[in-house]
């Protein structure tokens, strides 16, 4: 059951205005960490990455080219923010498709004012992605950049598309992680890469729980400064 919004959250804590900004490359645990955020805080989240999955899905399933730069403005013009059929925007094949979609300047633009509307919202937001910090909410109170090597995310990928069993092959999920990220950085348009003035979260050697108890110290003595 989920508890009421600042049930937890430490005496003190306004959460009204404040934006949580969360960035890092695929498998680094920056969705769930954003999510438990929201969850703990009681503030909305958007996960930015299914707006890029949504367009990519909506060129694949009217037959053009992931590159279509005129059909995917369209397509990204034609999203809403919520209620996304989240099953057919996961895989590693709609992550690709995504990444490529990303890469187009026009896409971006067309996608910023209304990540920008959702991080206004009055009882504060959590958004998650690649460019939250640097280019969406460059004045967002908090920013984490949540990384792990290389060789960390392409394992906790592998064993999430395995389900627990042995059948995914790893040098095909770390390569395609390394080709993804190597686009996202390389981008004309808001590359990956922290903010100045974000704190960096290495989630190399971290669960969950600890991973997200961190990102908590970081909310929190930002709210006290």
């Amino acid at each position: 059951m989920r508890k009421a919004a600042l049930d937890l959250a430490p005496a003190g804590f306004q959460k009204r205005t404040m934006i949580i900004a969360i960035d890092g490359p695929a498998a680094s645990g920056k969705g769930t960490i954003a999510r438990r955020l929201a969850v703990f805080y009681g503030m909305p989240h958007l996960d930015t990455g299914l707006l890029y999955r949504a367009t990519a899905r909506a060129l694949v399933d009217a037959g053009h080219r992931l590159d279509d730069a005129v059909h995917a403005v369209e397509a990204a013009r034609g999203l809403a923010l919520t209620d996304f059929d989240e099953g057919r925007l996961r895989g590693e094949a709609m992550g690709e498709a995504a990444s490529v979609v990303a890469s187009i300047p026009a896409v971006r633009a067309a996608l910023i004012d209304a990540q920008r509307a959702f991080a206004r919202r009055p009882e504060g937001a959590v958004l998650d992605g690649r460019d939250i910090g640097t280019v969406i909410c460059p004045d967002a109170r908090v920013k984490i950049f949540v990384m792990a090597t290389l060789e960390a995310r392409a394992q906790r990928r592998a064993i999430e598309l395995s389900g627990g069993n042995d059948k995914v092959d790893f040098a095909s999920v770390l390569e395609d992680i390394q080709r993804r990220d190597i686009r996202d950085a390389a981008r004309s348009a808001a590359p990956l890469r922290p903010a100045a003035d974000a704190i960096i979260l290495d989630t190399t050697h971290l669960g969950i729980e600890a991973a997200v108890e961190a990102a908590r110290a970081i909310v929190e003595a930002a709210a006290r400064r």
